[in-house]
């Protein structure tokens, strides 16, 4: 790959949406020998009374799935960036497939923490409330989601319940949008690799700062990375110490929102779907939805944000927003109010307190 930011990024990651609605090679099914191998797992745990948060991959064992999951994290790594899982049981209640989804994203990498909550198992869901840009994330209510990227290596979403309509989950390339930029803006690409300010959204911890500079697009050791939220940085204008956006910035963010919907692809989530994002190469969004009026109905899924063992390194600035920016880190994810970021930690916290 040839990696100096003013060349084409030329890699399997570098997709346009159009070319992906004609493909399958990017969603896989479970076939019925795994699905019998999950849920040998699922019932080893029920039988031993494990909360879903005790249970590690040693816990919940996948002999001949785990390979496979090997080369999922691979295709993720270096392959598109983007995988579906397609057909978990829809007769499995939402507690068992909590229990499965946890088990498999414990075969891929670590929890993080998703906000000040401590939410290493998030709920997506529409909480009815208003929503307030400091404290009520996008993810709890039913509007439109703007692309971009979460604060750890993977994301991943299990679609429980989908919405009565609406709810569309939309993916681009990072990459792609590097490559568009550099063909129809080349005076705009250096923007792109400069300093901009983002919003911690509330999650600082004391003394800290609430916003912090970062590059938008980067390379290290030949590897690109473009984890980006557009949100953060126009919330981080409402800070009177934040630099005010350039007429460049300005011109930047427009060109990115435009290209996002250009290059995108569209997908709509079924139950029993697992969607798999390399942060650092994609962006998503999610349009608005209308849901049902019972809530055993209503949209629900459930999103692991994973530190993996394979993932890049990334370049320098993003040390605040991940922790450690080496190759195969534990990082990424927002410090809970208690400190603690990832479930390692929080496993050992409790023991710790068990022990005293």
């Amino acid at each position: 790959m040839q990696v100096e930011k003013h060349r084409e990024i030329i890699a399997p990651f570098a997709w346009k949406g159009a070319d992906l609605e004609k493909s399958t090679g990017w969603i896989r099914r479970f076939s019925v020998d795994e699905l019998a191998e999950i849920d040998r797992a699922l019932r080893s745990v029920q039988r031993r009374g494990l909360e879903w948060l005790d249970v590690t991959r040693e816990d919940f064992p996948l002999p001949a799935f785990a390979g496979d999951l090997a080369g999922i994290a691979q295709e993720l790594e270096a392959g598109r960036g983007i995988v579906l899982l397609r057909g978990l049981p829809t007769s499995y209640s939402p507690d068992e497939l909590r229990l499965v989804y946890w088990g498999i994203g414990a075969h891929l990498g670590t929890a993080v923490s998703q906000g000040g909550r401590g939410e290493l198992l998030g709920v997506v869901e529409d909480e009815g409330k208003a929503v307030e840009k400091t404290k009520i994330r996008g993810s709890k209510t039913s509007r439109e989601l703007p692309f971009h990227g979460d604060r750890c290596d993977v994301v991943g979403l299990l679609c429980v319940r989908k919405a009565k309509s609406g709810g569309i989950s939309r993916v681009v390339s990072a990459a792609q949008i590097h490559n568009e930029i550099l063909r129809r803006r080349p005076d705009l690409i250096d923007v792109f690799y400069a300093d901009w300010y983002n919003s911690r959204q509330g999650d600082e911890q004391p003394g800290e700062a609430r916003a912090y500079p970062k590059p938008i697009f980067g390379f290290r050791d030949g590897h690109f990375t473009g984890m980006f939220s557009p949100a953060y940085i126009r919330f981080a204008q409402d800070f009177p110490e934040v630099p005010r956006l350039t007429a460049a910035q300005q011109e930047a963010l427009d060109l990115y929102g435009d290209l996002s919907e250009e290059l995108a692809l569209n997908m709509e989530f079924e139950p029993g779907d697992i969607q798999l994002l390399n942060n650092h190469l994609t962006y998503h969004a999610r349009t608005r939805y209308d849901d049902y009026e019972e809530k055993e109905k209503k949209r629900l899924l459930l999103r692991l944000w994973l530190a993996v063992p394979g993932s890049r390194p990334l370049p320098p600035g993003y040390e605040l927003l991940f922790g450690s920016i080496d190759a195969g880190a534990t990082r990424g994810g927002v410090a809970s109010k208690e400190g603690w970021r990832d479930v390692n930690q929080l496993r050992a916290r409790r023991r710790a307190a068990t022990l005293k």
